[in-house]
């Protein structure tokens, strides 16, 4: 830790999501989506929408914060961030890049937000459709690499073929997913549990990625909110601190042509150490987990690389009875993450980490005091967050 740490200088205060639909069948286009989000954790935060003076997003988000600002009637705007590029990499570098406004006084009351609207605006997880490509695409696209499926199944191969690590724990990361969807209502694959006999029988998007080892594609939007630790709780009776946040690009992270030096990463490996390092705890001190699944293979490398487990001993710890809650000593995921509750560009990963905190999961790790988030494995620029409560501040 040093004396510019983010740890608990800032806490979250509300949490919010509008309703999460599959992909096309919202009734509202994306901004509505997006007030619906803001103003539901701003009525968990007991605080008024008008009174939030910043916004922080990613990915390119289309709603800008000047429009939500306008919508709300908000007295004052005095932070609007975006982080660059890099997809579900951004989600827990958007909070990150909030609390960094609000402990230095750029802002008081941060929101950060997703919203998406694939119906509105189109699919991620569709193939290239351009009849000319250039840059990068047109050393992938003509040759067959035209999704992100494609993409990265690559790199979870090659995980498998130099680490011995087996397509089993793609498996257990799935079924985990959907055993905690069940006992979550606002999952879109609530009541729809998965069997390993299904996983197995389900078609191949491409090796080793079956259906269920690939994300949802969703309409919706979720949002959080964040102010300085000393007025949070004066706001609330449970406050969750941001103990750490960190973005990651390991060297030649944004190479052409998969041409990065180190292909089987999820690019945390520059960052985690630091991460731990800021937050003041360790691995062995983190109550729940809840990592990013683009697709499985990533959950399983960005475990690795934020010393959850190791590449020897990958294979055992991965299993399903470790990865559900209450039980098991790896509880993962425990809404049913971007694979059964909803793909909100792993937003919905971290206020579900703070909701294990505050004791209000579908699916409670019991005193859990201390979550980890993960966000965007495989990308440029990824990022990752670790949250606390009062006690684990001293």
């Amino acid at each position: 830790m040093t004396d510019r740490s983010l740890r608990g200088r800032v806490a979250v205060i509300g949490v919010g999501e509008s309703t999460y639909y599959k992909r096309s069948q919202s009734p509202y286009p994306e901004f509505a989506l997006v007030l619906q989000a803001v103003q539901a954790a701003c009525r968990d935060a007991g605080i008024d929408p008008r009174d939030v003076d910043g916004y922080s997003s990613y990915s390119n988000d289309r709603n800008l914060p000047a429009r939500i600002h306008t919508a709300f009637g908000a007295h004052a705007l005095r932070f609007s961030n975006m982080q660059w590029g890099s997809g579900g990499g951004g989600a827990a570098a958007a909070v990150g890049n909030a609390a960094a406004a609000v402990a230095t006084g750029t802002a008081d009351c941060v929101v950060a937000f997703r919203g998406l609207a694939q119906g509105q605006f189109g699919r991620f997880g569709a193939g290239a459709r351009s009849r000319t490509i250039s840059g990068e695409y047109a050393l992938s696209v003509p040759y067959g690499v035209m999704s992100p499926a494609q993409m990265y199944a690559m790199r979870s191969t090659r995980l498998f073929h130099e680490h011995g690590v087996s397509p089993d724990t793609l498996k257990a990361v799935a079924l985990a997913a959907y055993h905690h969807a069940q006992a979550n209502p606002r999952a879109v694959m609530y009541e729809r549990p998965l069997t390993p006999e299904a996983y197995d029988e389900a078609r191949w998007i491409v090796e080793p990625f079956r259906l269920f080892d690939c994300c949802l594609e969703n309409d919706g939007a979720a949002a959080l909110v964040l102010v300085p630790a000393e007025r949070a709780a004066d706001l609330t009776d449970r406050p969750v601190y941001l103990l750490a946040a960190q973005q990651s690009g390991p060297p030649r992270s944004a190479a052409w042509s998969h041409n990065v030096p180190d292909y089987a990463t999820s690019s945390f490996k520059t960052s985690a150490g630091r991460l731990f390092a800021q937050a003041g705890v360790t691995p062995a001190d983190v109550d729940v987990v809840q990592s990013y699944e683009n697709f499985t293979g990533g959950v399983v490398m960005s475990l690795i690389e934020h010393g959850f487990c190791s590449y020897e001993s990958a294979n055992e710890v991965l299993r399903f009875d470790n990865l559900i809650a209450p039980t098991g000593s790896l509880p993962l995921n425990t809404s049913g993450g971007n694979l059964a509750e909803c793909y909100m560009h792993g937003l919905g990963l971290v206020i579900e980490a703070v909701r294990q905190v505050r004791g209000d999961s579908p699916n409670p790790v019991p005193d859990a005091k201390v979550s980890f988030v993960n966000a965007g494995p495989m990308v440029e620029i990824a990022s990752s967050a670790i949250f606390g409560s009062r006690e684990v501040l001293g």
